[in-house]
């Protein structure tokens, strides 16, 4: 049967995108002087994983790429090479280059052939400074040897051990992949075969856990059988199994399947040594020889089978039974033959004595031989891995958006049953009501459940800008430290894709224009090296964003001056927090000289543009001398939203009470008429622009006087207004529904929703419609 790997090709894109990212994380994160073991290990897993990843579907550009890094990265893990930042350079280099090539398999885009001549070059003669020399892929791998660098290699005598690996039934091409990737660990030797199982031996100073994991790209670890030999390249008789001086128990459990004995026998070798028997019948039976009490060993395996079941008698393990201990797998998978307990086929010679094996179960088990040691902490940590490995599956976004929207559904439906019950007498029908509200309530819970499954963390939009950060102060010269916060803060998926584009333009402003020179900075007080962080985190039903840096602060003589300049509306007592929103104007831009990062005067307006149509509103604060902060309130998601309903004419419309601050009834001295300004409304002490919305839209409204109807006060982009309605419905949760995708764009509409009783209310762009009123003038031209 023939497989297509073409449905696999999605899972390896997205799996290697995670990969390069957490690599790119890793290398950031790098102390020079002294790396850490785990993240260099880490980084080295993250790039044999893509490499054998490419190599099984053909990606061979991507294999080569890779198989150059792994083995630069293996010599520096192994400290046979000094990490340097000329290194670090040089990999996020290459990182970037597996990404291109990554997109061009997936898109079909173009790969810049040169760069990646040039990445490969490099990599090389990093290799070759220490006078070795990459080896080549391997063609063929029966008896492989050793690469150049493992043969220079001179590690402690006691690090080199041999392994003999015995692998499930496999096809020869998967065999053969195998052991070229076990060959970069060490020395492979070809064995004859047990059965249909081929056998492979290993001289290596690798330890288990790397066996297995390398193993693990082509097999399931479960069906691997490692035994660890003594006598490797060295004399290794001091890794014989020792007596510890335990007491010994006879196991007996009659009728027990082969699954649950595997899994009893894994438990029993946490207390000590485990001797399998060969089965009688139906009957069962092993030696432990423990320091543990018999108490101990139900409690154990009362966790896998019926402690009545179980037989345990205290008595020594029989002479010359010590040494030979089989593994779980091997005991469950076939019975024991007498003399030799099964371990070896009749094909394959017994070991010499004194030099026998130690079984080793390949998924279950240290590099250590097997005695009575403790290694509960190491097997809890395999079961957590385990555990998170299963906690989360691939889903398409389409699917996810389809469960939305069948939800919304559900929410409309769920509406129009309760506003149909709400007419019926509460006394004849309380039965029916309460079933109403029960699902009213079950149905919000749904609701909220579903829509968290869109809810993305925002670690997803920072870990894009340590990389950028590192780039681009490098390029202007200037030394910063970035710090995150609230990475792990949620937001809905489609905000965080448009958010990144904003984010990152503020980021590079705050590096280019924010953060002084070193020698700036030095001369003023300041340490050398600028602070830029990014932070997120809740507030009430938004989630604020903000970008901080410690720099010179925003320069409020500057702009105003530009702003003069440009033939902008200013004056000299206008508050700081209107002079800092002059930098969204378009075209704006103090920057003495252009450069190829800023000073075009083009992206503060795009950025303020596009956080508005997501529904969020941009807020500065900064002081000279000490930096700047920018604020961005967004809201959680744009698929559901609370809304207050409101009536003009025979219309009804959603107004996002996010905007709302307040509603009233004025009385008609409140109302002024302002030449050139249209009405304005005495909210207490301040005057507020008068919109009448039935002016806006042409409808016929129920009233034209402000003090026959409703104001309802609202705030946005810093500014207020009072918006004149008929009267206020009531306040609900609506779905949202795009407009422009099934009608076309209108001004000051953002949206629609389905109401309970079937019909359609549209949504208010409270910005759009603040912005385009001929009467909105600021709170503070007006006292």
């Amino acid at each position: 049967m023939t497989i297509d790997m073409s449905q696999f090709y999605q899972v390896f894109f997205d799996e290697s995108d995670e990969l390069l990212a957490e690599a790119e994380r890793l290398l950031l994160e790098l102390d020079i002087e002294s790396p850490s073991a785990e993240d260099l290990n880490a980084i080295f897993r993250a790039v044999h994983s893509i490499k054998g990843g490419a190599a099984t579907f053909g990606m061979a550009d991507m294999t080569e790429i890779t198989h150059v890094l792994e083995n630069l990265l293996d010599r520096i893990r192994k400290n046979e090479m000094k990490l340097q930042a000329e290194h670090v350079d040089v990999f996020l280099a290459a990182k970037d280059i597996l990404k291109m090539q990554l997109d061009g398999h997936r898109n079909g885009s173009l790969v810049d052939q040169e760069a990646v001549s040039e990445v490969k070059a490099t990599l090389h003669v990093l290799a070759q400074e220490d006078g070795k020399s990459v080896p080549a892929l391997p063609e063929t791998l029966v008896q492989a040897e050793k690469t150049p660098e493992a043969t220079n290699a001179k590690p402690d005598a006691q690090a080199i051990r041999r392994y003999q690996v015995q692998l499930p039934v496999l096809p020869d091409k998967d065999v053969k992949a195998l052991s070229e990737e076990l060959a970069l660990l060490g020395t492979v030797e070809a064995l004859p075969p047990v059965g249909d199982r081929h056998v492979i031996q290993l001289e290596t100073d690798e330890t288990l856990e790397n066996i297995i994991a390398i193993c693990s790209f082509v097999l399931d670890p479960d069906d691997l059988v490692i035994t660890e030999q003594s006598g490797g390249a060295q004399d290794m008789s001091s890794a014989k199994p020792s007596s510890k001086g335990g007491q010994g128990f006879l196991i007996e459990i009659p009728d027990i399947t082969d699954k649950d004995w595997s899994t009893l026998v894994s438990e029993l070798e946490l207390l000590g040594k485990v001797v399998v028997q060969p089965m009688a019948g139906k009957l069962r039976s092993l030696w432990l020889e423990t320091e543990e009490k018999r108490d101990s060993i139900l409690a154990v395996s009362s966790f896998v089978v019926d402690v009545d079941k179980i037989k345990v008698t205290e008595a020594n393990i029989p002479p010359g039974t010590e040494s030979v201990q089989p593994s779980s797998t091997q005991a469950a998978e076939k019975p024991l033959d007498e003399g030799d307990f099964g371990l070896f086929d009749a094909s394959v010679a017994k070991p010499e004595a004194g030099n026998q094996p130690a079984p080793i179960e390949g998924a279950k088990t240290t590099g250590e031989p097997l005695e009575n040691k403790r290694v509960a902490p190491r097997r809890e940590a395999d079961k957590v891995a385990v555990s998170q490995e299963t906690t989360s599956i691939r889903v398409g976004i389409e699917k996810v958006d389809q469960l939305i929207n069948l939800v919304g559904e559900l929410v409309i439906t769920q509406a129009m049953i309760e506003q149909r019950t709400s007419t019926l007498d509460p006394m004849v029908h309380e039965r029916l009501l309460n079933s109403v509200g029960q699902l009213t309530r079950n149905t919000r819970d749904l609701q909220e459940a579903v829509m968290s499954i869109r809810m993305m963390p925002m670690d997803y939009v920072f870990s894009r800008f340590p990389r950028m950060v590192r780039d681009l102060a490098s390029k202007l010269g200037k030394k910063v430290e970035f710090v995150t916060n609230g990475a792990a803060t949620e937001l809905d998926k489609g905000l965080i894709e448009r958010i990144v584009d904003p984010l990152t333009h503020l980021v590079r402003n705050s590096i280019d224009h924010g953060i002084e020179p070193p020698e700036v900075r030095t001369a003023a007080g300041k340490s050398p090296v600028g602070r830029l962080s990014l932070s997120a985190g809740h507030q009430g039903g938004n989630i604020i964003i903000e970008v901080s840096d410690d720099g010179g602060g925003l320069n409020r003589e500057r702009i105003l001056n530009k702003a003069k300049s440009s033939g902008l509306s200013v004056s000299d007592t206008m508050p700081d927090s209107d002079v800092w929103q002059l930098i969204f104007a378009p075209g704006f831009s103090t920057a003495e000289q252009v450069t190829d990062v800023s000073g075009r005067g083009v992206g503060m307006d795009v950025v303020k543009r596009n956080i508005t149509a997501m529904g969020g509103v941009v807020d500065i604060r900064s002081a000279a001398g000490y930096g700047t902060t920018i604020s961005i309130s967004l809201p959680l998601t744009l698929a559901i939203l609370d809304g207050m309903s409101i009536r003009v004419g025979e219309e009804v419309y959603i107004l996002p009470l996010s905007f709302v601050m307040e509603s009233l009834q004025p009385s008609a001295d409140d109302v002024k008429e302002v030449t050139g300004q249209g009405r304005l409304v005495k909210v207490r002490e301040d005057y507020l622009p008068l919109i009448p919305l039935y002016q806006m839209f042409g409808i016929e409204p129920l009233y034209r006087a402000p003090e026959d109807g409703i104001l309802v006060v609202l705030q946005a982009d810093g500014k207020k207004a009072a918006l004149f309605v008929d009267e206020l419905v009531g306040q609900q949760q609506v779905v949202v529904k795009n407009l422009e995708s099934n009608y076309r764009k209108v001004a000051g509409i953002s949206g629609a929703t389905i109401l309970g009783d079937g019909g359609v209310a549209l949504i208010l762009d409270v910005a759009n419609l603040l912005r385009s009123s001929r009467q909105l003038i600021t709170e503070t031209s007006i006292h």
